[in-house]
């Protein structure tokens, strides 16, 4: 589903340029005192069965100060936290005005919103990032791998001034230590997965970064088995924390499994 976007050259109409955090339920109770951007209030402009999160743009300034990226994410967290449904929006989503938000963004979309609400109730995101620990996975590599072993090895026994001779097998040995920790990384990654999936709806797995990234993946999990995922990942660190840190992030707004359309 996609977000609104930034007005560009409108001027702002009756009731100034909203901007909108998400969407929840029309009759959502907000955590007390929640505040946005510059500490402007956030409250809720209603639909039908749905609301938008929003508060005032600010005025005479572009969108993207730090300051605007943490209320941006207080906001979502807060809501979160207290237990209400919401269908998170991407940072620097704003309409002109109360009335843009009501008719372009909630009614346009009503039908749809509901449905995503639907889908998300009583469920948040576990985003879960594992990462080897380098030198432990590189000593299993040229231990276990008869042929990096045996070309390294090889390497080793080269004198000095016969360095320079060896250029190509150097290359060759970067390559199959690449290759086999590529390899690792899709094992180790799976071995995650497959751990923790009985315990989510569905699984976003992110494409690794870094040569050293082992998995970045988000989990959809109803809250009442959040204890027992996290138990899941503690038993994971447990098992593999020698070679794989394991770090769990959430619980969160679920951005991850928002439709995009």
């Amino acid at each position: 589903m996609t977000n609104p976007q930034t007005p560009q050259s409108q001027a702002p109409a009756a009731g100034g340029a909203q901007y909108v955090y998400g969407v929840t339920r029309a009759d959502a109770s907000l955590p007390e005192n929640l505040t946005g951007l510059e500490d402007g209030p956030v409250g809720l402009i209603a639909h039908e069965r749905c609301a938008a999160l929003t508060s005032d743009l600010p005025q005479g300034r572009a969108l993207g100060e730090r300051a605007d990226l943490v209320a941006h994410q207080r906001v979502l967290d807060a809501l979160v936290e207290s237990g209400v449904v919401v269908l998170p929006f991407r940072f620097g989503a704003a309409l002109s005005s109360r009335d843009a938000v009501r008719d372009e963004l909630l009614a346009s979309n009503s039908d749809r919103l509901g449905q995503v609400l639907d889908q998300l109730d009583g469920r948040v995101e576990l985003r879960l990032k594992g990462t080897y620990v380098q030198e432990v996975v590189l000593r299993e590599v040229m231990n276990d791998e008869p042929q990096i072993a045996e070309l390294n090895q090889r390497l080793r026994d080269i004198p000095p001034e016969a360095a320079d001779a060896a250029y190509y097998d150097r290359v060759r040995l970067g390559e199959l230590i690449a290759q086999a920790l590529e390899q690792r990384r899709e094992d180790d990654g799976q071995v995650l997965l497959e751990a923790l999936a009985p315990a989510a709806e569905a699984i976003v797995r992110r494409s690794p970064m870094r040569e050293e990234d082992v998995l970045d993946a988000s989990f959809l999990v109803e809250r009442d088995r959040v204890t027992e995922f996290e138990q899941s990942v503690d038993k994971l660190g447990k098992i593999h924390g020698e070679r794989i840190r394991i770090r769990l992030i959430g619980p969160l707004a679920p951005y991850d499994f928002v439709p995009e359309a």
